[in-house]
């Protein structure tokens, strides 16, 4: 494959240089800086490049916010990123380029992986192949935290269906129906969802049921 890095710390730019290398790939630029590896990935269209999240001036995310870029330029040029720490919010705008820039391969990992030699090979040469590569540690970071932000967390599975349901627009007897359980039990699980959904207990019951819609299908998991 023919790689370009992108990392300021010289020392792991360098240990990378020379794994590729001894693995058979080909390093056709090395760099320390976000305008840097653009300029590279137009100028030798690699099949993957190896960029730090975070690289000069500002070390926060200049190297994802150049990969972005590169991708932007060039589409569907696979990137794997590399970063000290779970940093869900940058593993969520690199995901969010898979659609943007017409697919592409990505991948995120912390650079203690690296150290794992074959893992970390295998990663590149599945991101360059077109796929999508996330760290374990990402992945649950990734999962804790819509977890957290999904509004319909705290219902149960039963009022879960009630809102699918009602999503469906069926009333309180069809959803009975449907679910075989009686009319009075539909009734208390509407309650339910009403309260665990925080809806202003001022509105009316016609109002809440259509915010409750709206939130079930807003929710980043509401089929769950």
């Amino acid at each position: 494959m023919r790689v370009v890095i992108a990392d300021d710390a010289v020392l792991l730019r360098e240990g990378l240089i020379r794994l590729l290398t001894e693995s058979g790939h080909e390093v056709v630029a090395a760099v320390g800086d976000g305008n840097a590896l653009v300029e590279a990935v137009v100028t030798h269209r690699p099949d993957v490049s190896v960029v730090d999240v975070r690289m000069p001036p500002s070390h926060t995310d200049e190297g994802l916010r150049a990969a972005v870029e590169a991708r932007r330029r060039v589409p569907r040029t696979p990137v794997l990123m590399l970063s000290q720490y779970v940093e869900v919010s940058y593993a969520d705008d690199l995901l969010a380029t898979a659609g943007e820039a017409g697919g592409g391969g990505i991948g995120y990992l912390l650079k203690d992986r690296v150290a794992a030699i074959d893992e970390f090979l295998d990663a590149l040469r599945r991101v360059a192949a077109g796929g999508t590569v996330l760290d374990p540690e990402v992945i649950s970071q990734l999962l804790v935290r819509r977890r957290r932000d999904d509004p319909l967390a705290a219902l149960t599975p039963r009022e879960r269906e009630v809102l699918a349901l009602m999503a469906e627009g069926r009333s309180n007897t069809a959803i009975a129906r449907t679910l075989v359980v009686s009319d009075g039990a539909v009734e208390k699980h509407v309650r339910n969802i009403f309260t665990k959904l925080d809806l202003p207990p001022d509105a009316t019951t016609h109002h809440r049921r259509v915010l409750a819609v709206l939130t079930h299908l807003r929710a980043p998991f509401s089929a769950g």
